[in-house]
């Protein structure tokens, strides 16, 4: 499972970093992956705010450079930190391709920039699955993500049948809304059930909502701590590095000094 999606990432040009790279492109991939998701989150914010006429054309330019520059830097320092240069570029082909159609969106050399704009919608996607290695690390941990995957298939089933239970929930869709806000136990209040049935059903999703979020900050929580005591580990596997090379430049010394002494 996890090599065929690392190969799909391969595929759509948006593999990062390879775990076979050298520590320090390790890292700096890691560093670069709240940054560009940033970028991410910004580039349907822009193309929403471009549709409805809410920005300045002045400061959707601004948008589009700083899209470009976010790309440009990651490549480049991805660019002098991995050792094979070939396979980075390889894998990440979509890097340069983003690039090179930012050239023509900042510059505006080209008449279809708005249909290059939409198309950078389609990037949000891979981008997202490129730097959510640390979702996907929860989602993996005691089936979460299948877990999750069922309440979702509960809210839509829930929404839909809620909507023929209760009068209150007139269409699915709105049945939908309500099963969502029940479930996450938000509870706005705009869709209440009013009858025995749909206020019993209700209270069945809700308990649902409740199991879900718990396992949900448990696994987020045993992430975090096992994180930190890798971390924590890693730190004192290289102090005891260091002590040991200190050791041995001591004894080197030592032995060297009998020697002159003899």
């Amino acid at each position: 499972m996890k090599l065929n999606r690392q190969r799909l990432n391969q595929l759509t040009g948006l593999a990062g970093v390879s775990p076979h790279e050298t520590e320090t492109a390790r890292r700096w991939g890691e560093r670069l992956e709240w940054p560009m998701l940033l970028v991410a989150f910004w580039i349907p914010v822009q193309w929403y705010l471009e549709e409805v006429g809410l920005i300045d054309i002045r400061v959707a330019k601004l948008g589009d450079w700083f899209i470009w520059c976010a790309f440009v830097i990651e490549s480049l320092i991805m660019l002098l930190t991995v050792q094979n240069k070939g396979r980075y570029l390889l894998h990440n082909w979509m890097n340069i391709a983003i690039i090179l159609t930012g050239i023509f969106i900042v510059w505006g050399y080209t008449p279809v920039i708005a249909v290059l704009r939409s198309l950078r919608l389609l990037l949000v996607i891979g981008l997202l699955l490129r730097i959510s290695r640390t979702m996907t690390e929860i989602l993996q941990q005691n089936n979460l993500g299948n877990l999750l995957a069922f309440a979702l298939f509960m809210v839509v089933v829930s929404g839909i049948l809620m909507s023929g239970i209760d009068p209150a929930v007139e269409t699915p869709w709105q049945g939908i809304w309500w099963a969502l806000v029940s479930i996450t136990t938000v509870g706005y209040g705009d869709v209440v059930p009013v009858s025995g049935p749909g206020k019993f059903f209700a209270s069945m999703l809700i308990i649902l909502g409740i199991v879900v979020f718990s396992l949900l900050t448990a696994n987020v929580s045993a992430f975090l701590i096992r994180r930190s005591g890798e971390k924590e580990e890693e730190e004192s596997q290289e102090l005891l590095r260091d002590i040991q090379r200190r050791l041995e430049r001591i004894e080197t010394r030592l032995k060297k000094m009998e020697q002159d002494q003899e």
